[in-house]
C-alpha cells in the first residue's frame, strides 16, 4: 500500500470525509498554495523538530504564512534548544522524505513518541489542508476531523499560541 493509500484508507475507516487535489510535485508550501488557490481551508505547514540531544521529537502545525518563533516554542516545550530534525530522523520516525511532513506521517510512527503542537489560530478555521504523505496531492478535511484522526490513534496533542 502506498503512503497516500494508507492515508485515504485510514480516513475512510474512520469515516472522515476529505477532498483531494492532485497536482505536480510541490516541495514548498508556496508551490502547493499555487495549485490549491481558491479552495476553502487554511494552508498548513508542518515542521518536524527535535531537541539538541535528539531524545524528543515534535510535530508543529501552523498556518503556512506564519513564521515559527523558536523562542516561544522552546518555552512551551521547556527545551533549551530546538532545531529542525534531520532527514534521517524524519525517515526513521515517520517514514517520510523531506517536503511531505504532516499529521499523516504519524501513521508511520510506531513508537507514538512524537509530541504534537497545533497553533491555536488555525483551530478556529473550518478546514485544514495537508500533504497526504506525498507532495503530488493536497488533502482538505474539517478541523474537527483533524482532532478525530489524532484521537483515534491515541496521540496527545497540545493547542498552543505560537
Amino acid at each position: 500500500m502506498s503512503l497516500y493509500e494508507l492515508v485515504a484508507t485510514t480516513l475512510d475507516e474512520l469515516t472522515i470525509p476529505f477532498e483531494i487535489v492532485e497536482h505536480p510535485p510541490a516541495l514548498t508550501t508556496e508551490e502547493a498554495d499555487g495549485y490549491i488557490e481558491g479552495i476553502e481551508g487554511v494552508r498548513t505547514k508542518s515542521m518536524f523538530l527535535t531537541n539538541k540531544k535528539k531524545t524528543t521529537y515534535y510535530l508543529v502545525i501552523m498556518d503556512d504564512q506564519k513564521r515559527l518563533d523558536m523562542e516561544v516554542l522552546k518555552e512551551i516545550t521547556e527545551e533549551k534548544r530546538i532545531k529542525m530534525a534531520s532527514t534521517d530522523s524524519l525517515m526513521e520516525k515517520m517514514k517520510l522524505p523531506t517536503g511531505v511532513v504532516s499529521i499523516f506521517g504519524l501513521l508511520n510512527n510506531e513508537e507514538k513518541d512524537i509530541k504534537v503542537y497545533i497553533d491555536k489560530e488555525i483551530t478556529e478555521e473550518k478546514r485544514m489542508s495537508f500533504h497526504p504523505n506525498v507532495n503530488t496531492k493536497t488533502i482538505f478535511l474539517n478541523t474537527e476531523d483533524v482532532f478525530k484522526f489524532l484521537d483515534s490513534f491515541g496521540y496527545d496533542y497540545s493547542i498552543v499560541e505560537l
